[in-house]
């Protein structure tokens, strides 16, 4: 086995990011849940025998730099094919290939960039060579595999997650990025502002850096701090600080927005979020939840309104699709507010919780053997729809030895208002029911 693991070094007009990806296992930085002793993806290295995998991880997580790395390590021919922009036409390419390198003795690697971006018929175009042995499969995707790899493909590869990069590691890459360079080192409050910007994602640190560095003025600087880190990126930077306080601080704002029924003060923090480069498909999540906890069944259309937003919004893409999404912030603030079946949620879930499991009664129970009616399944039940009104009047759902609970209380409020008429409606059958037996 060759050793672990040597590459060609970069050209030195290459970018900051390329000139820092490591050219051995042991100058990976993160990803030590993988790569550490006894790790899944050390012994895959160690062990002389690769093995097809879908690398799942998000941007600028080293998922091709593990890639070339273990073509490396086995002395693979090593291909690489761009989902986004490949074809059918590459993958029979990469198969000519690799029987070519195979007839040389040598193995190969096929590493597909963005493999959820291939349809069903070209990731199945992979499945024979897999299943041969022609080459071994590296899939890397953002996306979950499990909804957007074939089963067929996935049964046959290894899904390693990988994790953001950590801020301590992200401070080792600028202090080597800072080595190479020979740059001004950066303000405590400076770095930090650059390593929440860059969110995890290595690449985007080192090119950000680079830029800065370019970017911050007349030599001499001794040290760039958070000042010069805004003026000199500007619009990259923002105003946001993406996973520190002020990320979590700002959703918190415009869901209060909401749910103060502010529809522009919450529009106010749904465009600073946006213009400080919030991924729109984050904020469409916390819309939807809001919808749910918020609103709930005050007005039930809230729900589908804010799902349909984002749902256009991932047809549509960035700016177009941000108005749906506005569209559903200010509907949201104006709708009628209940949190009515939110807070029956976390009831039912502490009673059930310090209750423990009961028995299905058995009139509840479903008999579809013989056995099963014998027994006494489904005995006694009494189909609502068969009754007056589609309505069993004194019938019991709750295990044996409960009490019935009133866990669901509906707000004076939208459609909650006719829902709570209902069902004391329904309550006052039930006693009517129960006082004559």
């Amino acid at each position: 086995m060759p050793d672990l693991l040597s590459a060609a070094a970069p050209v030195p007009q290459a970018p900051l990011a390329e000139r820092l990806r490591p050219r051995t296992l042991d100058q990976v930085i993160g990803q030590q849940h993988l790569l550490g002793a006894d790790k899944p993806l050390r012994a895959a290295f160690e062990s002389g025998q690769p093995h097809s995998m879908i690398l799942w991880g998000p941007p600028g997580v080293g998922k091709t730099t593990l890639a070339r790395l273990m073509a490396d390590a086995f002395d693979a021919q090593f291909i690489q094919i761009s989902a986004v922009l490949g074809g059918v036409k590459d993958i029979r390419e990469a198969v000519e290939q690799a029987q070519v390198a195979r007839s040389m003795g040598r193995q190969t690697i096929v590493f597909v960039d963005e493999v959820h971006r291939f349809n069903k018929s070209q990731q199945d175009a992979f499945l024979p060579h897999v299943e041969s042995g022609l080459f071994t499969f590296i899939g890397a995707t953002t996306e979950n595999p499990s909804f957007e790899v074939n089963s067929a493909l996935l049964s046959r590869a290894t899904v390693h997650v990988l994790q953001a990069i950590g801020p301590d590691d992200m401070q080792a890459l600028l202090d080597k990025a800072q080595a190479l360079l020979n740059s001004p080192g950066l303000t405590e409050a400076a770095r930090d502002r650059l390593i929440g910007y860059a969110d995890g994602d290595a690449r985007r640190l080192l090119n950000t850096y680079e830029n800065l560095v370019r970017m911050s003025g007349p030599q001499g600087v001794l040290e760039i701090d958070e000042a010069m880190l805004e003026r000199s990126l500007g619009e990259q930077l923002r105003r946001y600080d993406k996973g520190g306080e002020q990320f979590y601080d700002t959703i918190s704002a415009l869901h209060k927005s909401v749910r103060g029924s502010d529809p522009d003060a919450a529009l106010y923090w749904f465009v600073r979020m946006v213009d400080g480069g919030v991924d729109a498909r984050y904020i469409s999540r916390r819309l939807i939840r809001m919808a749910a906890e918020d609103i709930g069944l005050a007005d039930p259309r809230a729900l589908r309104l804010t799902l349909d937003a984002a749902e256009t919004y991932e047809r549509l893409g960035s700016p177009e699709g941000e108005l749906a999404l506005a569209q559903a912030v200010v509907y949201l603030a104006v709708a009628p507010k209940s949190n009515a079946v939110y807070a029956a949620y976390k009831a039912v879930r502490a009673f059930v919780k310090q209750d423990g499991t009961r028995p299905v009664p058995l009139h509840l129970r479903n008999a579809p053997t013989q056995l099963m009616k014998d027994l006494g399944y489904s005995k006694g039940y009494r189909y609502a729809h068969d009754e007056e009104g589609a309505f069993a009047a004194g019938e019991t759902y709750f295990p044996e030895g409960v009490e019935a609970v009133t866990f669901y209380h509906p707000a004076p409020r939208g459609l909650e208002i006719r829902i709570g008429e209902k069902l004391e409606e329904l309550r006052q059958k039930n006693e009517e029911s129960r006082k004559k037996r």
